[in-house]
């Protein structure tokens, strides 16, 4: 799909790799409504031949000098790292093109090792972390019942302990769910061991699942935004 205008990655090819809404969460913010598939289980959802030969023929009729493409980014309408092929699938990219890849992931499934290795080939890995506590993680992703928030948080900094590419570690904003300044502060103390390149404060600006979901007051964003540091912007 697209490309579309990415104020983090330009002008942004995206891959979905997944049926729609086939989630390991089901988000209280996420823009296309309700995870229908909520699952753990990696499969092999479409055939990697058949979405590299799908990227190659866009590819090749894009006019690519007046139009660039950034980052061809893996993302889209469910958990990409859900695909068992993810790795497979940047790995041919690379032989077709030289533009980068970036995998945009909820990292649920980061605590897993496979995944982080199928991940090293992506120029770019932008993480989400919403909250560091089971209360508000639970308020605010909604995961599938098996995942356990200390094996997120800590596939996050094994992550950043192997991986050479850039992390830009994304965080949902929601008003009065994970804006409190005690629970951003909490938030920090992780961040710091993740030591991601930027962090990103996103808004739900657009139709959410849950129509009850507000962006923070400008005032708390603000705050929040000096607390985390010089790294972090409102995208």
């Amino acid at each position: 799909y697209g490309p579309v205008k990415s104020r983090r990655l330009g002008n942004s090819l995206g891959v979905t790799l997944t049926p729609y809404k086939t989630c390991s969460f089901d988000c209280i913010y996420c823009q296309l409504g309700k995870t229908t598939v909520n699952t753990l289980e990696r499969r092999e959802f479409s055939q990697v031949e058949d979405i590299i030969a799908e990227l190659k023929n866009f590819l090749a009729g894009a006019d690519l000098k007046t139009a660039p493409i950034n980052y061809i980014t893996l993302s889209g309408s469910g958990e990409p790292t859900l695909h068992s092929k993810i790795g497979e699938i940047i790995q041919n990219i690379k032989k077709i093109t030289n533009i980068p890849v970036a995998v945009i992931t909820n990292s649920s499934l980061l605590f897993r090792e496979e995944v982080r290795r199928e991940l090293s080939g992506a120029e770019v890995i932008m993480p989400t972390l919403n909250a560091v506590t089971k209360e508000v993680f639970t308020k605010v992703c909604r995961a599938h019942p098996d995942l356990k928030l200390e094996n997120i948080i800590n596939g996050l900094i094994a992550l950043r302990r192997e991986y050479k590419g850039r992390i830009f570690l994304e965080v949902m904003l929601v008003k009065d769910v994970n804006d409190r300044i005690k629970d951003i502060e909490k938030l920090k103390e992780v961040i710091a061991l993740i030591n991601p390149n930027k962090i990103y404060l996103v808004l739900p600006e657009r139709a959410t699942c849950e129509d009850w979901v507000k962006p923070p007051e400008a005032r708390t964003l603000n705050k929040i935004k000096e607390i985390l540091g010089t790294k972090c912007e409102v995208v």
